[in-house]
This record gives C-alpha cells, sequence and structure tokens, in this order.
C-alpha cells in the first residue's frame, strides 16, 4: 500500500468538512463548455460559498487552479471502446491532474472491467502527492477502497452502472451505511437541492457536491420548461425528472 500525503490529507479533512464542493462540467460542446466560462463558473461557485471544485479535463483543472482559493477535484472523463468506465481511467490521466493542480483526484471505483485496477490507480494518486477520492456505486467496493487508504469515499455512481433509467432520489442508503462505518462519505448524484444536501449532511456525509442543478444552464431551463409545460402538475414533473435522472452527468 503506497502512502498517503497526510500533511494535504489534514488540511482538507479541515477545510471540507460539511461542506459544498461544486462540479463545474458544462454540457459536453455546448456553448459554456470553454475554458474560461468553466473558470468563471468555478470563481462565481467560490463566491456563493463552495469549499471545494469538481473539475473535469487537464486543461480546466490547470486553468483554475491558477485562481481557486479552493481546493480541486480533478477528473478525466474518457470514453473507452472496451470499458464502460469513464472517470480517470488510466495512470497517466492521475499523474496529468497532479502537475495541471488538483489536490484530490477522483477515479471510477467500480468492480468493472477497466484498463487499470482500482488499487493501482489509488496507488498512483498516493505516489503523485495527490488524496484520493473513489466515485463508488457499491457498497462493499467503497469499503475496500477506503481500507486501502482511500481518504475519501462518493456515492456518485450509484444508479449509473447499468443501462436503466437512475432513480430519482440519491441513494441515502449507501451514504448512511458508509457513514455507519467511518467513512468520509462525499454524497454525489441526484442532490439537486438544498432539502436534499441538507439530508446527506444530517445522516453524517462528510460533504456533498452538486452539478447540474448549479453549473449546466441547459439542465435547470428543461426543468423549469418541464414544469411549466406540465401546468403544476408535481407528479407529471417529478416522473419527467425522474427519466431525466437530474444531476445524473454533471458530478
Amino acid at each position: 500500500m503506497s502512502v498517503v500525503n497526510r500533511e494535504l490529507e489534514k488540511q482538507l479533512l479541515l477545510s471540507l468538512k460539511h461542506s459544498l464542493i461544486v462540479s463545474c462540467q458544462p454540457v459536453d460542446d455546448g456553448p459554456m463548455d470553454k475554458v474560461e466560462h468553466v473558470v468563471a463558473m468555478a470563481l462565481a461557485a467560490v463566491n456563493g460559498g463552495a469549499k471545494g471544485l469538481r473539475i473535469e479535463g487537464v486543461e480546466n483543472v490547470r486553468a483554475v487552479a491558477k485562481v481557486s482559493p479552493v481546493p480541486i477535484v480533478g477528473i478525466i472523463k474518457r470514453d473507452l471502446a472496451d470499458s464502460a468506465v469513464r472517470i480517470t481511467p488510466y495512470v497517466d490521466d492521475v499523474n496529468a491532474l497532479a502537475k495541471a493542480g488538483a489536490s484530490i483526484i477522483a477515479f471510477d471505483g467500480t468492480d468493472r472491467r477497466r484498463p487499470a485496477s482500482m488499487l493501482q490507480l489509488l496507488d498512483a494518486i498516493h505516489m503523485s502527492g495527490c488524496v484520493a477520492m473513489a466515485d463508488c456505486a457499491d457498497y462493499e467496493v467503497g469499503l475496500m477502497l477506503a481500507q486501502h487508504g482511500c481518504t475519501f469515499i462518493g456515492s456518485t455512481l450509484s444508479g449509473y452502472t447499468d443501462n436503466s433509467a437512475p432513480p430519482f432520489e440519491p441513494d441515502y442508503n449507501l451514504v448512511s451505511r458508509w457513514v455507519s462505518q467511518g467513512l468520509n462519505v462525499i454524497a454525489e448524484g441526484r442532490y439537486n437541492s438544498p432539502e436534499r444536501a441538507a439530508y446527506a449532511i444530517g445522516l453524517g456525509a462528510f460533504s456533498v457536491t452538486v452539478g447540474s442543478a448549479i453549473t449546466r444552464v441547459e439542465h435547470i431551463t428543461q426543468w423549469f420548461v418541464a414544469g411549466v409545460e406540465a401546468g403544476g402538475n408535481t407528479s407529471t414533473v417529478e416522473n419527467e425528472n425522474a427519466q431525466d435522472g437530474i444531476g445524473a452527468l454533471a458530478t
């Protein structure tokens, strides 16, 4: 097992506890999908009180790191021909994110076919001097990674590892189970309201990550359009939101 950067880990455990991390990931190829817009979103989120930022892509991480006063969770998303794993699948990705200025590097923490094993990625993160976060979907895998020195365990991929539509609500049960084992849980995935974020903290989550509900203008607009077109029929709106998987892709 590689050695964790305890000094950085200590700083992050102090600065991010019971805080909001904002994921600044524009819709791919949308009008906001430019480095300067990502930087602007990140700074606006910090001005609003975010204590951490989740940023995708080396260029974006490098640009945000130059101006951000808060730590960055860095990821690289890839679409691989032979694996469903998308989040930071390669050791080279880890090294590139570390050089770009990420404090935390998140990787896919699911037991699926992949180019580099979870433990290889975890070791690479520790060797880079950064702190690790695993984006998980399964209780046992999250527990295993925490036992191997992964500082933060996220519920990021719960509901997104098969082809079915994700559930409407966040996976509160998964968060609660990990909390009961003493893990530093970052609640992520479908936390699209302040009430949901508050509930996760009440369950004992270390912090909460919110993406689409803050930084994806297209998604937010679609939700309001659906509400207007439904004419106030709450059940209809909730059904449409559940089918769309609110907040699914901006984590």
